[in-house]
């Protein structure tokens, strides 16, 4: 019989092995162990967490599955005990052993004179592509075929060759064929003469025979040359894709230059400034000094009046209510305190009658939602809460239609029906299965959700568009699109005005600085990733607004304008009307900017802008040091600041 231990205080617990060698994608369960002071066997409630559940996860068995490569630790601990009872487990990831070569992009057939890209990965024994291997290429006749210094294939002339990818001890050979090439006229035509900067440009290339018949599959080689207006040491900069599309970020005027084999051919566009600058000014400023503040919701009341909410961070569980009918006069009007440390989110039902908030660090750790009645927001009545399956957290939602699509614990969200909003009932869920995953927000348009995810980024899921014959009851997941940086915190989903183009735009998060809670001000990275999903099936990421030395946080769209939250760089509006292509910020699409700086700040003069929402032609937003504020647009006067 085991030895009976009167407490945990002196039991110590053991754990095998005491490290672990895994490689990417394998499993091994932990053993444990737990001894009193004489080291007998004894009872004892074990628990297991990883310190970076992106590089290795475990379950409350013990078994650990290797994510990503690296070396990680595993906590294991005794619930209850004092002296020995924290167990660190070193986990060092490795990739599978290199199997085989993988051309990817590797043509049958080239035209002499050409210029094609080569593609090539190393495959481990597990499936999985080796990412820190390259891949060397070269040909078995130069004089039909040279491999250059960046890997691609320079046809010399007719015939046939093998093209030897080797890596790693592996070799793989692939047979090409040279022909003649039969090109002999070459043109280049944009589709117009003048553009501003951050406008795309179609040049159109063609190729055709000895006879004048088109030839399509013959590869053409684009390059551009600048001549910018500003000759005050230029940084002149043009794009142009393989496709022929071309943006400029600055005027000048730019030569698109084609070539193909021993032919070249050339068309010039002058690009002019895109001139939308104008400015935002203060008109109101509803001041929370004492505690950060998180988001925010402004909406017009059943009264006619117009409201806003906002939560609280770290704080002790308040959200507040507000009266901006008046901008220029904020008023809070009401209070509504809940078991909590972070009211991170707050949402309005498209009628104005119902608010739900969200609750983590409660002290029961039941935290979930709360719904409540704001039909008078001087009043606000609390109808009910949910906690079910909820306890670790929520930490964003949404309403759409009678639902409310909460976040849990960081792994999923899932759909209550607040129909009755007295009377909450959980009716489905959504969560990934890939290892390690996690989700940070959810977002509802027109019937489809979409959750952004960290590393597994953006997820497009039917709950009730009928696109994949889903609803609230039934989620079903139809597309996707993930970065390498993994930093997908938010998702805004738009169709633009001006080309009927569907996009989403991603936000990052990210702290390489740390986070500064008092004192001192945070310093963010990120951009917002403009992902075109008008084709579900291939979604392409084709610009970016980064501003420099600044991280993102949430957004919103309206018409073809982008209010963006940019932490420290402030509340910025963006043109993002016509084709999207490149760097916006370079391109002189930013309309505005405003830094909300404050003196009594929780963080002095630190802007740190969490959310921005337009409402009847102003900006409202919420800032984590300073609490609501409300801006608008005016023309520019002077220099800008």
């Amino acid at each position: 019989m085991p030895a009976q231990s009167t407490g945990t205080e002196d039991l110590v617990l053991r754990v095998k092995p005491s490290e672990l060698n895994l490689t990417l994608g394998a499993t091994e369960t932990l053993r444990t162990e737990v001894v009193d002071v004489g080291g007998r066997p004894a009872k004892g409630e074990v628990l297991f967490f990883s310190l970076d559940r992106r590089g290795v996860s475990v379950d409350k068995s013990g078994k650990v599955t290797a994510l990503r490569t690296g070396s990680f630790r595993v906590i294991a601990r005794l619930v209850g005990a004092a002296n020995g009872s924290r167990v660190v487990i070193p986990v060092r990831v490795v990739h599978a052993k290199p199997a085989a070569i993988v051309l990817r992009s590797a043509p049958q057939r080239v035209f002499a004179d050409t210029i094609v890209e080569l593609d090539a990965a190393i495959i481990g024994e597990d499936g999985r592509t080796r990412p820190d291997l390259t891949v060397d290429f070269r040909s078995s006749d130069p004089k039909i075929v040279e491999i250059d210094d960046l890997r691609r294939i320079v046809a010399r002339s007719a015939g046939t060759c093998a093209i030897i990818a080797s890596g790693s001890g592996l070799e793989q050979r692939h047979q090409l064929v040279v022909v003649a090439n039969p090109v002999r006229t070459l043109t280049v035509t944009p589709n117009v003469k003048q553009a501003r900067t951050g406008d795309v440009v179609h040049f159109a290339v063609a190729t055709a025979d000895s006879a004048g018949k088109r030839i399509d599959d013959v590869p053409v080689q684009l390059a551009v040359q600048a001549k910018p207006t500003d000759h005050r040491g230029p940084g002149a900069s043009g794009q142009i894709e393989p496709d022929g599309r071309f943006v400029a970020e600055t005027p000048g005027v730019y030569t698109v230059i084609a070539a193909c084999g021993k032919l070249a051919a050339s068309a010039t566009v002058r690009i002019t400034p895109r001139n939308v600058q104008q400015q935002l000014v203060k008109v109101g400023h509803g001041e929370v000094f004492h505690v950060h503040t998180s988001d925010l919701w402004v909406w017009e009341g059943v009264d006619g009046r117009d409201y806003a909410v906002t939560g609280t961070w770290g704080a002790d569980g308040e959200a507040y209510f507000w009266d901006v009918t008046d901008p220029r006069r904020i008023e809070r009007i009401a209070t509504v305190k809940v078991d909590a440390r972070t009211v991170n989110d707050v949402k309005v039902s498209k009628d104005g009658r119902i608010c739900v908030i969200s609750r983590e660090g409660a002290s029961n750790r039941k935290n979930g939602i709360i719904v409540l009645d704001v039909s008078n927001p001087r009043s606000p009545k609390m109808l009910s809460k949910f906690t079910d399956n909820l306890t670790g957290g929520v930490h964003n939602l949404f309403i759409d239609s009678g639902f409310v699509y909460a976040l849990s614990a960081g792994r999923r969200y899932d759909v209550i029906d607040i129909h009755d909003p007295s009377a909450p009932v959980r009716v489905s869920n959504f969560e990934l299965k890939s290892p390690g995953h996690a989700i940070h927000d959810v977002w509802i348009a027109n019937g489809i959700a979409f959750s952004s995810n960290w590393r597994d980024g953006i997820q497009l899921v039917d709950v009730g568009n009928g696109i994949r014959g889903g609803s609230p009851q039934k989620p079903v997941q139809f597309a996707s699109y993930a970065y390498p940086s993994g930093w997908n915190h938010a998702a805004f989903p738009f169709r633009s005005a001006t080309t009927k183009r569907f996009y989403v735009i991603a936000g990052d998060e990210a702290f390489p600085y740390g986070l500064s809670i008092e004192n001192r001000p945070t310093y963010p990275r990120g951009w917002f990733h403009f992902i075109d999903f008008t084709d579900l099936d291939k979604p392409r990421e084709v610009a970016r607004y980064e501003v420099p030395e600044a991280g993102t946080h949430n957004l919103w769209v309206e018409g073809d304008v982008l209010y963006a939250a940019y932490y420290n760089a402030g509340v910025r509006v963006v043109d993002i009307s016509g084709e999207l292509l490149g760097d916006l910020y370079r391109q002189g699409r930013e309309i505005a900017w405003f830094l909300p700086t404050h003196h009594k700040a929780k963080v002095p003069n630190a802007p740190m802008t969490w959310g921005p929402q337009p409402h009847k032609g102003r900006i409202f937003f919420s800032d984590w040091n300073s609490g609501l504020w409300c801006v608008e647009l005016a023309p520019q006067r002077g220099r800008r600041r």
